[in-house]
């Protein structure tokens, strides 16, 4: 078999993810497997014992992140890399993360069973604490490794029952002794179901990923007068929830002027004295713009923040926005965008560019290497839940697109 022919065993991929969905199985069909749990260990300890067993060599990292080694012909060549994270959502799915991992530890496996060498060694890769479910930040394992914050920052994080990641880490057995950072990588590759509804709306079955879309995020506050809803004239009123709910929709037209990667959300909406004959004296709320160029989000963020000085002054009440947070959008290299591309291509898969929406770890690998994405279909667009789904055929392709993109960034020994 020649290596354009190369294929990844659809039923060994397909098979690894439900064994690993075994591990904090939920009734509705999903998974919670929390970070730093009882579960995450069992978790850990699977997919480090398939490693094993794949003949791969484990390094694990002060924060917790897995690196399992498959040696190159040249030792001297940093890794080409895959994975993701195998922690997930309190309601959370089966392939969200896990389906990265061991697609992955997948394009080993076939290597193995072909007996192909490559010039670069081989990684795969699963990052600590990426969903941010039990602790903040999320990415933390990524975030880290790239130095967007301190590992005295993360291992200080602590959860509601004020266990901090750093004992955590210690009782489960993986906080390691490599400091983060000081792990080579050449390229990073991370293959993801989409997480949204424009693949399968669009019947196709890869998405190649030119970036990720920035965000600016917002804690914005109101604050009126409350008084009597029957005796107050409608004129004579400081209605906080009317003048927030004018700028929550301004949020919402935004997005829709910066077509067609603009965003704009208000998600959480809290309303003071929130009681049915009192006219709202003070509501806060979120807002979330994003973007796939830094410039459109400025510009996003001083549309909104002109509109909310205008309509102060028009209505005389006190609004404050603070930026709460911010990711500027993240290009993915060219060389990885190019390998994906071209690997799809030659597989002959129906595929479409989509920028994802979503932040992911490879964002942050970004910073220290050639990093790209590969995204799939899921069902209905559906994630962060249990009834996420996608189909073998669908993950089967991805795996395909990452071992041709893998081998084509690690090069292949030729006897």
């Amino acid at each position: 078999m020649s290596v354009q022919q190369l294929r990844i065993n659809q039923e060994r991929l397909w098979q690894s993810l439900m064994e690993l969905a075994q591990i904090g199985a939920t009734e509705k069909g999903g998974v919670k497997r929390l970070a730093l749990t009882d579960l995450d260990k069992q978790g850990r300890d699977l997919v480090v014992s398939w490693g094993r067993a794949a003949g791969l060599s484990i390094t694990i990292d002060q924060i917790g992140n897995v690196f399992m080694r498959r040696a190159g012909r040249n030792p001297a060549l940093p890794p080409v890399m895959s994975g993701s994270h195998i922690d997930t959502q309190p309601t959370g799915g089966k392939f969200d993360g896990n389906y990265g991992v061991l697609a992955a530890l997948e394009v080993i496996r076939t290597l193995n069973e072909h007996q192909i060498e490559t010039e670069a060694p081989l990684e795969v890769a699963f990052w600590t604490n990426e969903e941010g479910s039990r602790f903040v930040p999320v990415m933390m394992g990524s975030g880290v490794f790239c130095g967007a914050f301190s590992l005295e920052h993360a291992y200080a994080a602590t959860d509601t029952a004020g266990l901090s990641v750093k004992d955590e880490l210690q009782r489960i057995g993986y906080l390691g002794d490599q400091v983060p950072g000081q792990h080579p990588v050449g390229a990073y590759f991370e293959a993801h179901i989409e997480q949204g509804p424009v693949l399968e709306d669009a019947g196709k079955v890869i998405g190649v990923v030119p970036g990720v879309l920035g965000l600016s995020w917002y804690d914005c506050t109101v604050t009126g007068m409350e008084a009597h809803a029957g005796p107050t004239p409608m004129g004579l009123r400081k209605d906080a929830l009317q003048v927030a709910t004018g700028i929550m929709q301004e949020v919402v037209n935004i997005g829709n002027r910066y077509p067609p990667y603009g965003r704009g959300t208000v998600g959480m909406v809290q309303v003071f004295p929130n009681s049915r004959n009192v006219i709202p004296g003070e509501v806060k709320f979120s807002m979330d713009l994003r973007n796939v160029t830094a410039e459109l989000l400025d510009t996003m963020h001083q549309e909104i923040l002109a509109f909310i000085e205008q309509r102060s002054r028009e209505t005389g009440l006190k609004i404050h926005a603070e930026r709460v947070s911010y990711y500027p959008p993240c290009p993915f290299h060219p060389d990885c965008v190019e390998a994906v591309r071209t690997a799809t291509a030659a597989l002959g898969y129906s595929t479409m560019d989509v920028v994802s929406g979503a932040g992911h770890d490879a964002i942050y690998t970004a910073r220290l290497a050639p990093s790209g994405m590969i995204f799939v279909p899921c069902k209905d667009g559906i994630s962060h839940n249990e009834i996420e789904d996608a189909q073998p055929a669908h993950l089967a392709a991805g795996c395909n697109v990452l071992l041709h993109a893998m081998l084509a960034s690690a090069g292949v020994v030729q006897d």
